[in-house]
């Protein structure tokens, strides 16, 4: 995914059908000349709906679409005749989606599976027939409903990237490289901070013919929950993730303050993080010797941890065991 190509943010204009409007009208033909009220209801305007598409894994296609107008309902008409509904517009969207109210800022509803429809916004409904409203007192209403307009509203979606493991960890920790060498992505590495600058995935071969996906998420820094560096927009990215991988380099001066610091960034973002299932990859470890690992080891957090190096492949296998079994807990 390319960093132009990767859009995870838009804002758009969402206007629904008006509802057709009831038609007034009374049955006439050669046999009849009073016959009693027979207009059919108004249609239903369009719909705006978000359909989920796991062929899709941005918003791009939205970036420039910043108004979407979905049809009105047809008129109700004589003998009954319902008007025409007005057509849906149906937008694809890659699963992990999310509608906000644009004024609000509160979810509305996430997309998940493939194929799933929310109506993001709904037409209106349309008027009903003069038929309606005919009784012993009044057997010939002149009158009929007009359609309930439709809505225009501006929503947010915003999209979580999914994963079975994310890597967390503060800019130029190795994550970018750790998953070019487990899968065939190929991310920007540079030695600089915040060189990855959208998420990046890939797909990890595992044993057996099994695989699993692997997200690069934007590094981290202190007081990203409040905004700071890329802040809260990454953030979230980390939510759609089964469990989570902290990438610590060998090289850090304490690796569980810093360990501390990355966690208390997920806790205060989204306290809801802390269910999740976290291991710890000591990246750089090319750079240590055995004692040196002995005295790391005794001050370690108590989650479960590899020392690996990317460019010599030190304990890539067995972190990717721990992986899997992370995410298989039954196995």
């Amino acid at each position: 995914m390319a960093d132009s190509n990767f859009v995870d943010y838009v804002k758009i204009c969402c206007r629904s059908g008006k509802g057709g409007a009831g038609s007034m009208h009374f049955h006439r033909d050669r046999n009849t000349a009073k016959g009693g009220p027979d207009g059919g209801d108004g249609g239903r305007g369009g719909h705006i709906i978000l359909r989920g598409n796991t062929q899709m894994w941005t918003l791009l296609h939205l970036k420039y679409r910043k108004h979407v107008i979905a049809e009105p309902g047809g008129n109700g008409s004589s003998a009954l005749k319902h008007g025409k509904d007005g057509e849906d517009i149906i937008l694809d969207v890659p699963l992990g989606t999310v509608a906000r109210d644009a004024e609000t800022g509160e979810i509305e509803f996430e997309i998940t599976e493939d194929g799933e429809e929310k109506i993001i916004v709904p037409g209106g409904r349309g008027g009903l027939g003069n038929h309606h409203f005919k009784s012993p007192t009044l057997q010939t209403p002149r009158f009929a409903q007009p359609g309930e307009p439709g809505a225009d509203l501006w929503k947010i979606l915003e999209l979580k990237v999914l994963a079975d493991i994310g890597l967390v960890g503060f800019p130029n920790a190795g994550k970018s490289t750790l998953l070019s060498c487990l899968s065939a992505a190929k991310p920007e590495i540079a030695d600089y901070p915040f060189t990855t600058l959208v998420p990046n995935l890939g797909i990890v071969a595992y044993r057996d013919y099994k695989s699993f996906v692997m997200a690069d998420i934007p590094g981290i820094i202190e007081g990203a929950s409040e905004g700071k560096g890329l802040g809260l927009r990454f953030l979230r990215h980390i939510e759609r993730n089964s469990a989570l991988l902290f990438v610590i380099p060998a090289d850090s001066k304490d690796i569980k303050e810093e360990y501390n610091i990355l966690l208390n960034e997920l806790k205060t973002f989204n306290p809801e993080l802390l269910d999740k299932n976290y291991l710890l990859a000591i990246s750089k470890s090319d750079l240590l010797d055995e004692e040196l690992k002995t005295e790391i080891k005794k001050d370690l957090p108590d989650i479960p941890y590899v020392f690996i190096s990317s460019p010599t492949g030190e304990g890539l296998v067995e972190l990717k065991d721990k992986i899997w079994q992370s995410l298989q807990p039954s196995v």
